[in-house]
């Protein structure tokens, strides 16, 4: 037998400390005296640190980039239990509330009510303990200084010539190296960050970040990795192609935004989060090729129908939404869609969005299954996504989950619109319903009578959905309004 074997029958005796390593973990070593003494390994990382969490402005939609503080439900200095709602978002489609994830306190507000933060950006601290109250402040007012010096210091670089642009890139760079010599520390980053950094082999912990409490941004690894801006890229090639008429680049007035002259007594209005939603969808719809087709239909029958159905609380949208739906079962293509220009998907649930005005904006409440549901079901299922959508209440899956949208006008007395297609949703179709209205219609004997008549306009993506394929649809949908009883069924 070893020695050390031989002394380890010799009686033990234990000595212990009550330090913790940064991993909680007892570690216990075997000494070479001559009994088997048990101590703990000391470490240099033998503090705990205080837990200052951070509350994140959410995504509530596919579609938001950034959301405004409505209210903060919690004061500073409230305890918060795991769950809890502690602000009111307001993202590009409805008010929502925010929870936490952790108990602890509030600490600190970092974004104020009525002010914007982008998403993944930090609106509030939340500690652990009352001690740690003080330190979040600190972060936050830090936080709140660098955010407010950063932005002057921004301008200059912009207007930097290209040629210092490579002494700029390599500032994190140096600063990152006194980072690292500082010793381990936790590394904050966004996922493209780390994607960036994994692309172009850039070592993440090495990196010191410029976002908000060091946090490591996309811009940071770009830079590390000796990626210049996108602006400097692209003015290389724009210099090396005016070199030969330089003289003339030069004394070339600068084009600059078109001003509109001011007229007095005007109010500038800022938009709001879903204000500038729809301005953004608006300008993205633009690039989607689009066709439209129109079609008359005689609603006399669905008239009398709607006119019974009424006081049991049934609409005349329920009635559209559920003939457009009986429609598209038939014609599946209709309720397909097309997301990266590449392939297109057969949607295998038909989910009526429908437009809704509300207060400062627009907004497509969803109607699930509508084929399926009877008719009944379907007008309360829409009476209740009316009120949420006015009360700015909807959850993301009741308006972002549509595969064909209906807009309807008709009660404004509209005849006839066209409709744009709505990007970021499953749809690569929308109907504009106008009104019904009496009409000289002539019969297949060439007799004229008065009948009502509405004009629907389809409007459509057409890298899925040709001519032909709307045309039929539109055929079906007019013999299911022309004789409505398969809409009780």
């Amino acid at each position: 037998m070893s020695s050390s074997l031989l002394q380890s029958r010799a009686p033990p005796s234990l000595s212990s400390s009550s330090s913790i390593t940064g991993g909680n973990k007892l570690q216990w070593r075997l000494t070479s005296s001559s009994a088997v003494r048990f101590t703990r390994r000391k470490s240099s990382s033998t503090t705990i640190r205080a837990k200052i969490r951070e509350i994140f402005m959410p995504a509530l939609s596919s579609t938001m980039t950034e959301g405004k503080i409505v209210s903060w439900i919690k004061s500073e200095g409230d305890v918060l239990s795991k769950g809890e709602s502690v602000v009111v978002v307001e993202s590009d489609k409805a008010d929502m509330d925010v929870e936490t994830f952790y108990d602890g306190i509030l600490a600190a507000i970092v974004v104020p009510e009525g002010e914007s933060a982008p998403v993944g950006a930090p609106i509030g601290l939340l500690a652990e303990t009352e001690a740690e109250i003080e330190e979040a402040k600190a972060k936050a007012a830090g936080a709140g200084a660098g955010n407010g010096s950063s932005a002057p210091a921004a301008a200059p670089v912009a207007a930097a010539a290209p040629a210092p642009v490579a002494v700029a890139a390599a500032a994190p760079v140096a600063a990152a190296a006194v980072a690292a010599a500082d010793g381990p520390r936790k590394i904050v980053s966004t996922p493209y960050a780390k994607k960036l950094a994994k692309q172009h082999k850039v070592d993440i912990n090495k990196l010191v970040g410029s976002g908000p409490f060091g946090r490591i941004t996309p811009s940071d690894v770009e830079a590390a990795a000796g990626i210049a801006p996108k602006k400097s890229a692209a003015a290389a090639p724009v210099a090396a192609a005016a070199a030969a008429p330089v003289a003339a680049a030069a004394s070339a007035p600068v084009k600059s935004a078109p001003t509109f002259a001011e007229i007095p007594g005007a109010t500038i209005v800022p938009f709001t989060t879903m204000q500038a939603a729809v301005s953004k969808n608006m300008i993205e719809s633009l690039s989607v090729p689009t066709f439209r087709v129109g079609y008359p239909i005689i609603t006399d029958a669905l008239d009398a129908l709607y006119e019974k159905v009424k006081p049991k609380g049934v609409t005349m949208t329920a009635l559209l939404a559920k003939a457009a739906a009986m429609a598209l079962a038939q014609h599946p293509v209709v309720n397909a869609s097309c997301k990266d220009g590449k392939s297109f998907t057969y949607n295998s649930s038909i989910n009526i969005a429908v437009a809704v005005a509300i207060n400062g904006g627009l907004i497509t409440p969803v109607l699930p299954d509508a084929d399926k549901l009877d008719l009944y079901l379907l007008s309360q299922k829409w009476k209740e996504l009316v009120e949420k959508a006015r009360s700015k209440q909807l959850q993301p899956h009741e308006y972002n989950s549509g595969t064909f949208t209906l807009s309807n006008l008709g009660m404004f007395g509209v005849d006839r619109f066209d409709a744009i297609l709505p990007p970021g949703q499953a749809c690569g179709a929308i109907m504009a319903v106008g009104a019904s209205k009496p009409t000289a219609v002539a019969d297949k004997d060439g007799y004229f009578s008065v009948k009502s008549q509405m004009l629907v306009n389809v409007t459509a993506d057409h890298r899925i959905v040709y001519g032909a394929d709307l045309a039929a649809f539109l055929k079906t949908f007019a013999k299911i309004v022309q004789d409505p009883d398969s809409l009780t069924l």
